[in-house]
This record gives structure tokens, sequence and C-alpha cells, in this order.
């Protein structure tokens, strides 16, 4: 088994299981290799562990089960995605969203800040790399006509990261809030990459693509507080209209030529 067949097997295992009582150890054994030969797949392709990802995942899926249906407790919610008590599912959302359930909640907005990853294969076992899963957006740029988007890249993450790896999650948290907080109820906002964002929205009306990403630019040079240190935050940012296409794969690759010509002046 070549070592894309290995993670692709991972990925999908941790999507039909993720409501059980997963480990590290289930996961290998399902796709028949060791758990140290996975933890560092993981880490190569992912820059996380395995658990971390799990975890993540889950919290992203419980993220969606609380906004969409909130007659269900968050009790239940922690019951259903494997946790046995409201303070462990409590400490595992925090970790991811950084705020308690019941305020994620009243917020009243779907956001995939950990979507799907998928293993993509370049050139080779040694360049294997993952990229998020993109179907929903897809999916929902299909049942839209001339809508915008507008993207976003964080500028300077690697930085972020040095300080800690926290600190870098705490920056994408907080890029994703300067997109939600301009988002109107229909549009949506989504992760794309490791530090690149967009929100497809339910509008042909350029001035008011526009207005938005006016508002998410203002922000630059704002600071995010990790451990009593500032530190400032800012986007690149840009707007697009795309054409309907008939792949899958074009959508990612249309969204990131607009990013990277934003970055580079284009």
């Amino acid at each position: 088994m070549s070592k894309l067949e290995l993670l692709a097997n991972a990925l999908e295992y941790i999507e039909e299981h993720i409501t059980e009582d997963l480990r590290t150890e289930d996961i290998a054994k399902a796709c028949f290799c060791s758990r140290s030969s996975l933890e560092k797949l993981f880490r190569f392709a992912n820059h996380i562990s395995v658990r971390d990802y799990l975890i993540r995942r889950r919290m992203t899926k419980a993220g969606k089960t609380l906004v969409e249906n909130n007659d269900i407790s968050i009790l239940d919610v922690a019951v259903m995605y494997g946790y046995s008590s409201n303070e462990a599912f409590t400490r595992a959302f925090r970790q991811v969203w950084n705020q308690l359930p019941s305020d994620f909640r009243s917020k009243k907005r779907i956001s995939e800040i950990y979507p799907r990853m998928n293993p993509v294969l370049e050139s080779g076992d040694d360049l294997m790399k993952t990229k998020f899963d993109l179907s929903n957006l897809y999916d929902l740029f299909c049942s839209r006509e001339n809508c915008w988007f507008i993207c976003c890249d964080i500028n300077s993450l690697i930085p972020i990261n040095n300080i800690s790896r926290k600190a870098g999650d705490l920056a994408i948290l907080e890029s994703m809030k300067r997109l939600e907080e301009v988002a109107d109820d229909n549009d949506l906002v989504f992760r794309i990459g490791g530090d690149e964002f967009v929100i497809l929205t339910d509008s042909p009306d350029e001035t008011k693509a526009q207005e938005k990403l006016n508002k998410i630019l203002a922000r630059n040079g704002e600071c995010i507080e990790f451990e009593g240190q500032d530190i400032p935050l800012s986007l690149y940012g840009c707007k697009v209209k795309l054409e309907k296409m008939t792949r899958y794969s074009e959508l990612f690759s249309s969204l990131w030529k607009a990013i990277t010509d934003c970055k580079e002046g284009k």
C-alpha cells in the first residue's frame, strides 16, 4: 500500500467512525499499519497528530450540529461525538473554537474551520500533501448565479506559528471571525487552505462585495492576544467572480490563483 493510499484510508476511516470512541491505535489497525507509521505519515502530510486532527474534525462537525439543531442539548451533542460529559466536550470544543459551545450556538452561523482533508500526490510520495475538501463549497457555488467570492490570506502566518502553534490557531480563528462578521445570513465562510479563506456571497452585487472586503481589510494590524503578548494580524484580500466550471478541482485552482495574484499585486 502506498503512502497516499494509507493516508486516504486513514482519513476515510476517521470520517466513518468520527462519532465513536476512536483511538490512533484503532485507525492504524484498520489501515493495517503500525501506530508509529501512521503518526509519522500524518505529521509529514498534515503537520499535526492523528489525535489533533480527529479532535478538530469532531469539533467542526459538532459546531455544525449545534447551530443546525437548536433543539438538541449540548450534552446530547457531546455524547453524539464520543464524549461522556459536558466538561470533557467543552474542553475539546474550546481547544478548537476558543469559545463555549453555548456561545458558539448563539452566533447562528456555520463555519468550516477544519474541513476534511484530502491527500494529493504532486510528484511521488515524497511530495505528498493534503488539501481541504471543498465539495460543499463547490456544490453551493454551482447552485448560485453570478455571485462573488471574497478571498483572504493571512499575511505572515509562519512567524506567528513560530511563537506558538496555539498562537497560529488563534490567528486562524480570528481571521475566520473577521470574515464571519461581514458575511450575510446566506453567505458561506470557508477555510480552503492552511491560511486561506473565502466568503461565497449570495449576491451578484459587486459594490456589496467590495464593501465587505473593505471592512475586513480595515481591521489589518489589529492584534490577537496570546499569553500576554499582542500579535498584529493582517490579511491579504480580493474579490473575484468565477465562471461556472465542470470539474471540482478547478474551483480550488481558481481561488488559489486569485489569492496568489492579490499577494503579488496583480
